[in-house]
């Protein structure tokens, strides 16, 4: 572990945030001198982000704990074009206003994490204001001709896709270099230095350190975090029921917990670190525990996760939800409930399309696979006939059905 003398960086080294830096020495010194101004881009190309972004929003949120000025730069203008990094295929194209949407969804949860309105304030910046307004001829000419073809053709993000025979467009092609603009216009407008970003960003990111030079301008420093993957190896990201988005409306605040409380044993240290904001040392003493009494660990960890995205309160509910489903068998207020129309519930609905409905499973067939292993349950009774029809007979007497898979997945149905 390198010992570094700026606040920022330690913290960052000590939670294992680091993969790669541009130039240690450099920015350490520079960060111990004083307050120094750093981003993170985030393209708008859904209404949230996703737990993946976390890790980057974590950065941020240390910089500025550490007295530096953080930015989250909104990608208005590159989500317009789309960042080819490692994908298959061109991202569809949006509209402005599909943008516009995505970056309002966005937005609710940035204030959890960063603090916009304090003593030292976090800026939340949208390269629109500045890409939608170039002359693409002076832009070619001022910007365009510091970028070489030949090495833009080395970087991974490139060459995977080349190297599959797949197509990249001439647009794709031109968000590294709308990338690497973006962080010297940040530098001349707010005196931006460093940008932050996953390991997938590196060859982007370098771009606009080099295109500083090229143009003249101070020396700029890259930062990215490693790419998180499961001590299992699966990258991290991913439920049963799809992205681990951070919006509550599309992933809510109970599964966010339950995600974190379903931790392998072997990954709730380093993801204390990185989730969290607990002292090291208490991270430590949770880390050490062994045997069953790991699950205790876990549970701080998905507490503690959930209030940073989500809020204490939400948190604290997520926990006592959990702790009344499991520990009393009984319901607790916080699990995921869906609304079905009172006539189709009237008339019986089949429990394989249930399950896919509440997002407990993800199709007919994965549902009948846990029928078969005994992991369906309905009010809590296990259910061998994949043709049961749930219907008011199978009512509680709160109103709603239970479903659940196994002892750690549960929803309820409630009939409008």
């Amino acid at each position: 572990m390198t010992a570094f003398k700026s606040d920022f960086l330690r913290a960052l080294d000590e939670r294992g945030f680091i993969h790669q830096i541009s130039d240690a020495e450099g920015l350490d010194a520079l960060a111990a001198n004083g307050p120094i101004c750093g981003y993170v881009g985030y393209d708008a190309t859904a209404t949230s982000i996703h737990i993946g972004n976390l890790i980057s929003l974590a950065m941020l949120y240390w910089l500025q704990e550490t007295g530096h000025k953080a930015i989250s730069l909104m990608g208005g203008g590159t989500t317009m074009v789309g960042d080819p990094s490692f994908r298959d295929d061109q991202r569809k194209l949006l509209t402005i206003e599909q943008i516009e949407t995505n970056i309002a969804g966005i937005k609710r949860v940035f204030g959890n994490i960063l603090d916009y309105e304090g003593s030292n304030p976090a800026q939340m910046v949208n390269n629109a204001d500045w890409l939608l307004k170039l002359n693409y001829v002076e832009f070619l000419r001022d910007v365009g001709r510091h970028f070489s073809v030949n090495r833009m053709l080395t970087f991974d993000s490139v060459k995977l896709r080349l190297d599959r025979e797949q197509s990249l467009s001439f647009l794709e092609f031109n968000y590294m270099i709308m990338q690497g603009y973006d962080f010297t216009e940040l530098n001349r407008r707010y005196g931006t230095v460093l940008q932050m970003g996953g390991s997938d960003q590196w060859g982007n990111i370098i771009n606009g350190v080099d295109l500083s030079h090229r143009m003249g301008g101070p020396q700029l420093y890259a930062l990215t975090t490693p790419l998180l993957t499961k001590s299992s190896g699966e990258k991290m990201g991913k439920s049963a029921s799809g992205a681990v988005w951070l919006n509550g409306d599309l992933f809510s605040p109970y599964d966010f917990w339950q995600y974190f409380r379903n931790t392998e044993d072997a990954d709730v240290g380093r993801f204390l670190k990185i989730f969290t904001r607990l002292p090291l040392d208490e991270i430590a003493k949770l880390a050490s525990l062994g045997g069953s009494e790991i699950n205790e660990a876990k549970k701080v960890l998905a507490t503690e996760a959930t209030a940073i995205v989500h809020g204490r309160t939400a948190a604290d509910a997520a926990a006592e939800t959990a702790r009344r489903t499991f520990e009393e068998g009984a319901l607790g207020d916080a699990l995921p409930t869906v609304e079905v129309p009172a006539a189709e519930f009237e008339a019986g609905i089949g429990i394989l399309s249930l399950f896919v409905a509440t997002g407990l499973s993800g199709s007919n067939g994965e549902v009948r696979r846990h029928m078969k292993g005994g992991a369906i349950r309905l009010n809590d009774q296990p259910v061998e006939d994949e043709k049961r029809l749930v219907g008011p007979r199978d009512l509680l007497a709160d109103g709603v059905v239970k479903l659940s898979i196994g002892r750690k997945k549960h929803a309820l149905v409630r009939p409008a």
